[in-house]
């Protein structure tokens, strides 16, 4: 008798345990190591190269901000498969001196001759994921800028310096990016500049192997010296643009010369006491929050993690968010979008009435009145925080390397809906509904955790899995991120995609299978899936000791370090 292999998989997952952890004396069998404590300084990247240049940023005098915009710059050359300058950025800043929260978005808006008629006038029912089209413009680098004007210590040149060293001197590429740079040479091999920047030899670097990226050298030293425009004015503008209109874009150097990023105020929900901070629309984070409204009248502790009963409700509590998400989230410059009301109580209350006890096949949005990434935080010796997370959507992004520039520019404009009337429809100077957020938890004024999760639409379903873990299951900062995972797939989408009846459920290894078989029996489909549990780093505070917790989980390259 032939046996399914996907079948086989899943059984072999689902019934795994964490094997490398069962003999740790302390904590949870699932977590990878204890967490890292200091007192001066945090850094939490996903590359520990990258993590070591933010700590010397601390360590030379430079805040927080300073070091994440370094930790940001070397994860665009180390990491190129989740980020780089051709992508945008958020992120949300704890300022010591001001004791509040600033959310920052930095993403970029479609070109002023990009809109729904054109797309019709060329019989697309659909904006392509790869080329030209999907390219919006770069907002990272003007995020930056922005993030230094206001907070920073340091010079550009010195906070660009170390990744300019690397670049230019050469770095071990780790497993995991040499894993995904063979998938992404195979996609973009035959792409303009592509074998150029990122295939030496005329194949992609593999574990070990020293990679060089001169061209991205030359054009953060031009970035250092000349500021933001020197990305969105002048020479590199002006082959942005030409490249982009050469493969069949509209995108021109005055799209990129108008860009400005904007500082907004986050937005919360108070869990059990703790506040949670997430940044409004066109970005997807008051997902989580929603999420969170509707869960908080279940006793989740006493559920137990892991269980039927837990996972269930949470991913009744997941559709329900994630239609609301599909029809409302998008630019707030175009819409007047009813934020407040989504993620208020009442409306958790009304919509938590609609969670049964069998899956759910399909939900409505309700009524209510009028993407592969990397994530980072730092926090610093006066007290200073930073979550940040950038990304170019789908991995490296577009497959539109401008010539001698060193970076790869995003797909962003691909999440456009071209459905007239829809919130998120296509539309001139428009910033696209977006998958990346940053995230941030205080309690009764006083900063508690700087965390993220990076990977598309499990983003906002992991920021609350984490909030429970943390809250509800009183784990530690490293056991929060480490604890298996479950992701729903299959809702509607903010490009117009309808949801597939009831979608799926896919289970990490470490879930009971008590826990797959009694999903089953309410109804749900669950499913095998390699990956695509995304990726966590988190900074506590303990104001009482006055020291610094970090987590950098498994599923990643990434370290925490302190000093």
């Amino acid at each position: 008798m032939k046996i399914n292999s996907t079948f086989f998989c899943l059984i072999f997952c689902l019934l795994s345990v964490h094997l490398v952890a069962q003999d740790r004396i302390t904590g949870e069998s699932f977590a990878t190591r204890s967490e890292v404590i200091a007192s001066n300084g945090m850094v939490a990247t996903s590359h520990p190269l990258a993590t070591q240049i933010g700590l010397d940023i601390l360590k030379n005098g430079g805040n927080a901000i300073d070091a994440a915009i370094a930790a940001n710059a070397a994860l665009g050359l180390m990491e190129p498969t989740g980020s780089g300058i051709g992508g945008d950025l958020f992120a949300i800043i704890w300022s010591a001196k001001d004791k509040k929260l600033f959310g920052l978005n930095a993403s970029g808006r479609s070109p002023e001759k990009l809109n729904l008629k054109f797309f019709q006038d060329r019989g697309m029912d659909k904006i392509p994921a790869y080329g030209a089209l999907p390219v919006t413009v770069p907002g990272c680098v003007d995020g930056w800028f922005e993030m230094h004007k206001k907070f920073g210590q340091l010079s550009m040149e010195k906070i660009l310096a170390p990744s300019i060293d690397y670049a230019r001197k050469g770095f071990p590429v780790t497993e995991l990016i040499a894993y995904y740079l063979e998938l992404s040479a195979r996609r973009f091999k035959d792409y303009p500049n592509f074998a150029a920047t990122y295939m030496p030899d005329g194949k992609a670097p593999a574990k070990g192997v020293r990679f060089k990226n001169p061209a991205l050298a030359n054009t953060y030293e031009k970035i250092a010296k000349g500021g933001r425009d020197a990305f969105y004015s002048g020479s590199m503008a002006a082959t942005i643009a030409s490249f982009l209109q050469s493969q069949g874009g509209v995108l021109t150097k005055a799209d990129l010369a108008k860009h400005t990023s904007e500082w907004v105020e986050p937005v919360s929900t108070n869990y059990r006491g703790y506040d949670v901070w997430e940044l409004p629309p066109n970005g997807q984070g008051i997902a989580a929050l929603q999420i969170l409204n509707i869960m908080e009248a279940y006793n989740v502790r006493q559920m137990g993690f892991g269980s039927v009963d837990y996972a269930h409700h949470f991913i009744e509590a997941k559709k329900l968010a994630f239609e609301d998400r599909a029809k409302y989230y998008a630019d707030p410059a175009f819409n007047k979008l009813p934020v407040a009301a989504l993620i208020s109580k009442d409306y958790a209350n009304e919509r938590r009435k609609l969670i049964k006890e069998r899956a759910a096949r399909q939900y409505l949005a309700g009524t209510v009145e009028h993407g592969n990434t990397i994530y980072l935080t730092v926090a610093d010796k006066d007290g200073n925080m930073v979550s940040l997370i950038q990304s170019n959507y789908r991995g490296m992004g577009s497959g539109m390397v401008p010539p001698e520039l060193g970076f790869m520019l995003q797909d962003r404009g691909e999440l456009f809906a071209l459905e007239a009337g829809h919130y998120n429809v296509i539309a001139p100077n428009k910033r696209p509904f977006h998958t990346i957020i940053p995230a941030f938890i205080s309690k009764d004024g006083v900063p508690w955790v700087s965390f993220g999760l990076m990977g598309g639409a499990m983003q906002p379903q992991g920021h609350a899995q984490i909030v429970m873990n943390l809250i509800d299951f009183g784990m530690n900062l490293q056991e929060a991120g480490d604890a298996p995972r479950m992701q729903h797939t299959g809702s509607s989408q903010p490009t117009g995609e309808k949801m597939l009846t009831g979608g799926h459920v896919l289970l990490e290894s470490g879930i009971n299978y008590k826990t797959v078989r009694g999903l089953m029996r309410k109804g749900h489909k669950v499913s095998f899936s390699l990956g695509s549990y995304g990726g966590y780093q988190a900074i506590k505070w303990d104001p009482i000791q006055g020291v610094y917790y970090g987590a950098s989980e498994s599923r990643k390259d990434g370290q925490a370090a302190g000093y």
